[in-house]
């Protein structure tokens, strides 16, 4: 089979641009260095493996990533597909059981005609015409030091972090309730904290022993931050952050609790749960001494603690054009978080933008710029804005978009009118695609 494209890396970013190339006809080379070199993150060795959460966070279009979403899955996107196909209850997110939704991604690959899966590693890259470099933020170091060659510029560095799960049979169900927020279900669990609790539990987390970070590790994201730091920025910072109790009222009292720790079903049995917004730089030992001091969580148990890893990320605004194509090189692309775009759908939302951009590309045709007015087109164009200076990861969000012509002061109303002009245009897109 004679190759056009090699894509390095079977991540989300990955995995969607060789589905995009491959289902318009070109010849992918596909290259996953896992189960032959690992990280410190993955503990599969399916592609598209969901290394944090298991959310891929609002599933509404009043919400950014919620008409992110949308947006793909009119273009086809088998991220998209595999998490409306494997997504358990979440209130108004989307998440799903991570491990049946990397198997699908990973079944369908393997068995795409036009799609060759090597597992190894690339240190070079390969001699195909086209490239698309999506080696995400735990790029090996080998693979690294090329891309480095590459753009001829310094790496930027941060540190990311995951938030334990815990078993659900663990769990004291006499001090928890199921509720989501302002009455939209029951598919979280609440553990409520009065002043007292919370007050104890906030001296030992700001008190708790930290893993040793090296200097160039001490960049922390601010759209990630371990709660220990964020704890450390006051006494009530956590209680207007992951652990607010606004919208949850406690069946037993009436009221809302002082504060309110939220775990998030993380598999189809309900059998585990992860500690929402929990990600965390603790030691293991400490870990389990200080989250369980929360109410209900007494004897959990804990099936993965939290953990540190490298993210980076290239200087984009640089190198990139709002297709993620160099503009140096146009036959090399990069997608994923070593782009700078920052979660699972934006990651995943790159890969499909390069991959359309780069099949039509081959196939001799123009493809339409997405604007700005769409959440995939704000947020490759943020990324590929040379006026930036100072560039940082960004999540999908409507500050990026293009404002409504006229003023809506109503923040829902003016966000759904945001999200159906969006949609429009990505209809219009789809039609040309």
């Amino acid at each position: 089979m004679e190759f056009k494209v090699a894509v390095i890396g079977g991540g989300l970013a990955g995995c969607e641009a060789a589905c995009q190339l491959a289902n318009r006809g070109i010849k992918v080379a596909l290259y996953e260095m896992r189960p032959n070199n690992t990280t410190p993150a993955h503990t599969t060795s399916n592609l598209a493996e969901l290394v944090c959460s298991n959310s891929l966070r609002s599933d509404r279009l009043e919400n950014a990533v919620g008409l992110l979403k949308e947006e793909m899955r009119r273009l086809n996107s088998i991220i998209i597909k595999s998490a409306d196909l494997h997504r358990i209850p979440a209130g108004g997110a989307l998440a799903v059981d991570r491990e049946s939704f990397s198997k699908y991604i990973t079944d369908t690959i393997s068995a795409h005609p036009n799609i060759t899966l090597f597992r190894q590693e690339v240190e070079e890259l390969p001699g195909t015409e086209y490239t698309i470099i999506a080696t995400g933020p735990l790029s090996s170091s080998s693979i690294s030091k090329t891309i480095s060659k590459l753009i001829k510029q310094e790496y930027l560095y941060f540190f990311d972090a995951a938030a334990p799960i815990v078993t659900a049979e663990s769990l004291d169900r006499t001090k928890i309730f199921k509720a989501s927020r302002y009455g939209r279900g029951d598919d979280y669990l609440n553990c409520p904290m009065d002043k007292e609790e919370y007050t104890m539990f906030w001296n030992e987390l700001v008190n708790a022993e930290v893993v040793t970070l090296k200097d160039f590790e001490k960049r922390v994201f601010e759209g990630c931050m371990p709660i220990e730091i964020m704890a450390s920025r006051g006494i009530d910072t956590l209680r207007f952050g992951p652990l607010k109790p606004v919208g949850l009222i406690d069946p037993r009292t009436g009221k809302e609790p002082y504060a309110v720790v939220q775990l998030r079903q993380d598999n189809h049995r309900a059998t585990l749960y992860n500690m929402v917004g929990f990600q965390t730089n603790l030691k293991f030992g400490e870990q389990k001494r200080v989250f369980s001091l929360i109410p209900g969580m007494e004897n959990a148990e804990f099936v993965r603690y939290g953990v540190m890893h490298r993210n980076t990320f290239i200087n984009s605004p640089k190198l990139l054009n709002s297709f993620y194509q160099m503009r140096d090189n146009p036959n090399i692309y990069f997608a994923g978080q070593i782009t700078g775009v920052e979660g699972y759908v934006e990651s995943a939302s790159s890969g499909l933008l390069a991959g359309c951009h780069l099949a039509k590309t081959i196939q001799g045709e123009l493809m339409p710029d997405f604007p700005d007015t769409t959440a995939i087109g704000a947020l490759s164009h943020y990324i590929s804005n040379p006026a930036v200076k100072d560039f940082q990861p960004m999540n999908i969000n409507f500050g990026i978009m293009r404002p409504l012509e006229f003023r809506v002061r109503n923040k829902q109303q003016r966000n759904k009118l945001l999200a159906e002009r969006a949609l429009k245009s990505i209809d219009a897109i789809a039609d040309s695609l």
